[in-house]
């Protein structure tokens, strides 16, 4: 854990929060800022800032954590949302996966996506890339 970091603060119980969920690897607990009623947050116990910091191992409970909220939630739609770096919009730099209910068009989650038009022998390139290095 990091002792400068808020959301370590929250797992070790020096911040107060509004739990959800715990277990040895995972914190859940609902966000003091919410987009919307029952916006939640799922965090790794292992201090990582990005998504590629944290162990496999620490990742495991994540999703299926957040798949729980929404049910015990009673959401119909929903986003799950975890950012990486300050230009993808993370704010707090320990990995956390958002659990956004949908409930109707102005609440929630808004999403801006600028899709580009694909070219196939780029895309061919990039997939032998990242294949060979899987």
């Amino acid at each position: 854990m990091a002792a400068s970091c808020i959301f370590c603060k929250i797992i070790k119980g020096e911040i107060p929060s509004m739990k959800i969920f715990e277990s040895e690897k995972t914190f859940a607990f609902l966000d003091i800022n919410p987009l919307s009623y029952g916006h939640a947050l799922v965090i790794p116990k292992h201090h990582g800032t990005k998504l590629t910091d944290i162990p496999d191992d620490s990742l495991t409970e994540l999703l299926p954590v957040a798949k729980k909220i929404a049910q015990a939630a009673g959401v119909t739609d929903f986003n799950i949302l975890q950012n990486n770096g300050r230009i993808a919009h993370q704010v707090v730099d320990h990995v956390h996966v958002h659990m956004i209910p949908k409930p109707n068009e102005t609440e929630g989650l808004g999403i801006h996506w600028p899709q580009q038009q694909g070219n196939k022998d780029t895309l061919a390139k990039l997939l032998e890339e990242l294949k060979a290095k899987m």
